[in-house]
């Protein structure tokens, strides 16, 4: 269970294999048996035009210029949640509807990513809010748990010491699965009053903690393994050369990461806190 922003795209996914740019130019830039044919005393055929300007390609430095913009608008949108709370539900839903678009659209829209990381903004700030009144300076821990793990991830990632593979991301399909169950269930029995706490089977003590800190420190080292493969879907991208667009589906894929990473530090946080 990739992130479906890369995994959903042809340009990260690899559901279309591809030669990279540079070996489509040198294939299509060779003489072709016409040329060496050709009568003696004519001009030889112009090579093929490059499949793609170097321009035009996906470069770091744009996706990480498109990333600061997502998180711009995302901080904006944060602000406009925490100073009028009650429109964190109806941003969640129009966040939900707009994370679907962007997901399955064949070609990222930049319109569509501002659109989500705005409502999504108003989503944090709303909760960050409401979880700031219960527990004060909860959201500058989380903030900073947030870029520690981001930064320690990004700094390995870098080096080369952590890399994905495919039989970490097995483990890492079994476990979001089961993940998602659990929350499902979890949701569930909240919904119809069966638990009492405020986090429902999260707040059952297990091993002298409660259940939620123990999944959520697994949660969080699930949501590191997934920006470790949004990185390495972002170098693919680079390598293989493909449409500079697709930079906003980068920036869209790590703000749906990381964004998912900040509220559960937020809710481990508060779990801990809450329990204290």
């Amino acid at each position: 269970m990739a992130n479906p922003a890369f995994s959903n795209s042809p340009a990260f996914s690899g559901k279309a294999p591809s030669m990279t740019v540079e070996q489509l130019n040198e294939l299509y830039g060779r003489p072709s048996a016409t040329d060496q044919d050709r009568p003696a005393g004519t001009a030889p055929l112009a090579p093929a035009a490059p499949v793609l300007p170097e321009a035009e390609r996906m470069t770091y430095e744009d996706t990480i210029m498109k990333i600061v913009i997502s998180f711009g608008v995302l901080l904006l949108g944060a602000a406009v949640g925490w100073f009028v709370p009650v429109l964190a539900l109806p941003a969640a839903l129009v966040g939900l509807v707009l994370g679907f678009v962007n997901v399955f659209k064949k070609q990222p829209s930049r319109g569509l990513i501002l659109a989500y990381a705005a409502v999504e903004g108003v989503f944090v700030g709303g909760i960050s809010y409401l979880f700031s009144t219960m527990w004060e300076g909860i959201v500058t821990q989380a903030l900073l748990g947030t870029l520690a793990v981001v930064g320690v991830t990004l700094a390995l990632f870098a080096s080369g010491k952590v890399r994905a593979t495919p039989k970490l991301t097995r483990i890492f399909l079994v476990a979001m699965i089961g993940y998602a169950a659990f929350s499902l269930v979890n949701f569930g029995l909240m919904i119809f009053g069966v638990t009492d706490g405020m986090f429902g089977l999260r707040s059952v003590e297990f091993l002298g903690l409660p259940l939620g800190a123990w999944l959520g420190v697994l949660v969080v080292l699930l949501a590191a393994y997934s920006l470790v493969m949004d990185f390495e879907n972002i170098k693919t991208g680079v390598e293989r050369g493909v449409p500079r667009v697709y930079g906003w589906q980068a920036a869209f894929g790590i703000l749906v990461t990381v964004v998912w990473l900040y509220l559960e530090i937020l809710r481990l946080i508060a779990i801990l806190r809450g329990s204290e």
